[in-house]
């Protein structure tokens, strides 16, 4: 009698949209090159509105390197979706071009996949701002549809995400091309992620996350005050429950303070403060809004200690 041998570990495909960070992006490919894991690795790497630069292209089977042009829309979004579609493997991941992943991020989490038939796993982070290391990681009990809308839980960074093809393809779907700016892209594919089923986590941080470099995108808060209001009439759960609902009008409100419309982030402080007092939102804008507060001071506290506004 023979030993039927064990079936070879899923290839593992991993989109990577970049735009004019060379030295950055070199960094995060030898990163996803450099995993510890058994099986196939494909690196996707999509130019995103610059010409692809095709030097970095590897054909190694075992750890591949192919380099495509964003034939989508323009942004983030169209980018990684050109890289999904441009891809071969059964398992797909993602990984921000300033991003790097610890050597055992993919070996961890496709055993935990595995181990519990889930369609998506995530793990946890390192921020990396400002000369400063803070480990952020996400209990499973916070990836739900509710809680995703209640806290957003940026620990469940999209560079963390591995996913199953089929789900990524048939029953979550596509990175949502139609949000302003590509803004919290990521943040609509994780509720409905959780919305198609669990979402597992590595209970470790795997993903070093560089805040603080120059962005994918420039920061535009006529991009975020939209992008959430787009992101408010798609998903119910941001508008029905009050927690949810304080959260995205109190980063609406501190986005107009920040562009200067102080009486509408003022009404809007007003509206998140009667859906739940507890929002800090609602008293940062204020104080903003008389002058006392700076966006870029609160900005940088926040990521200071791993944090977003």
């Amino acid at each position: 009698m023979t030993d039927t041998p064990a079936p070879a570990p899923p290839t593992v495909s991993v989109v990577v949209a970049t735009r004019n960070r060379p030295h950055l992006l070199a960094k995060a490919i030898d990163s996803i090159l450099g995993q510890d894991y058994a099986g196939g690795i494909e690196c996707v790497v999509v130019y995103d509105q610059v010409p692809p630069d095709t030097s970095l292209e590897r054909s190694d089977p075992h750890r591949s390197v192919v380099v495509t042009g964003n034939d989508r829309s323009p942004g983030l979004a169209g980018a990684r979706n050109s890289g999904a579609l441009r891809s071969r493997g059964a398992l797909l991941a993602f990984c921000d071009d300033d991003d790097e992943w610890l050597p055992g991020k993919l070996s961890a989490q496709v055993s935990l996949l595995e181990s519990r038939g889930a369609d998506v796993a995530v793990s946890g982070i390192y921020v990396l701002f400002d000369g400063r290391s803070t480990a952020r990681v996400a209990d499973e009990s916070s990836l739900t549809v509710l809680e995703l809308a209640r806290r957003r839980v940026m620990e469940a960074h999209p560079s963390t995400v591995l996913v199953r093809r089929e789900a990524f393809f048939d029953r979550i779907g596509l990175v949502d091309e139609e949000i302003p700016g590509s803004y919290g892209e990521d943040y609509d594919w994780m509720l409905r992620a959780a919305a198609a089923g669990p979402i597992v986590a590595v209970q470790e941080p795997l993903v070093r996350v560089l805040w603080g470099s120059q962005s994918f995108f420039q920061r535009d808060w006529r991009m975020v005050v939209d992008g959430l209001e787009y992101l408010a009439g798609k998903h119910e759960i941001l508008r029905a429950d009050p927690r949810a609902s304080a959260k995205l009008t109190g980063r609406q409100a501190f986005a107009l303070a920040a562009m200067g419309e102080r009486r509408r982030a003022v009404r809007l402080a007003w509206r998140t403060f009667r859906s739940n007092w507890r929002q800090p939102r609602s008293y940062l804008v204020l104080l903003m809004a008389a002058g006392l507060l700076r966006p870029d001071f609160m900005l940088r506290t926040a990521h200071s200690v791993g944090r977003g506004i």
